[in-house]
């Protein structure tokens, strides 16, 4: 069954509309959707290596609008619904203290964060809930987003036939790294 699953991936990666798709996942990704781009980013780039850094350029510029979208609701959405529930448990104080450390340390929190697979819109409503620099912000995004997917893509280019005999002969094993990767980085962040 795994087979077949790669195999449709892999095929409808290669269509022309993949790559709208993967501009729309990677938008969604970093603001409100639980599944990373690289789920499409990987078999694109296995599918078409010689397009890899092209994919990897939609995923960042999708990624950064989409965290710019993440940071609004973290902006103008905090207020609306999480400044009741502070004032309501007295935790005004927290947060004050909250938005000092993310001031002083949110640009290692952003460059860190965006190249793991802790979920970036975590970072990106984070960051608008803070008030941190919009323009450092953005900065801060184009450079993690583009390292992480420009990384990846390179590797998928110089190395992407050995990457797909190796998924092809070790399926199983390698859907099993990648969720408990997920589900790694939730429990990370869950903990942090």
């Amino acid at each position: 069954m795994l087979q077949r699953l790669y195999q449709r991936v892999l095929a409808l990666s290669a269509s022309r509309h993949a790559p709208v798709w993967l501009a729309i996942i990677s938008f969604a990704e970093s603001s409100f959707f639980p599944i990373p781009p690289d789920a499409l980013l990987v078999p694109m780039a296995l599918a078409r290596p010689d397009r890899a850094w092209r994919f990897a350029t939609i995923c960042t510029v999708a990624s950064v609008v989409g965290g710019v979208l993440g940071y609004l609701i973290g902006y103008a959405l905090f207020d609306v619904i999480a400044t009741p529930l502070l004032h309501a448990y007295h935790y005004e104080a927290a947060f004050e203290r909250f938005k000092q450390t993310y001031a002083e340390y949110g640009l290692w929190v952003i460059l860190v964060k965006g190249l793991t697979p802790i979920p970036y819109k975590i970072v990106t409503i984070a960051s608008g809930a803070a008030s941190f620099s919009f323009p450092v912000f953005v900065a801060a995004s184009i450079v993690t987003r583009g390292a992480r997917f420009f990384l990846l893509a390179t590797l998928l280019h110089f190395y992407g036939d050995r990457v797909r005999t190796f998924i092809e002969r070790r399926l199983t094993l390698v859907t099993t790294a990648i969720a408990a990767g997920i589900v790694g980085g939730f429990l990370v962040l869950r903990f942090l």
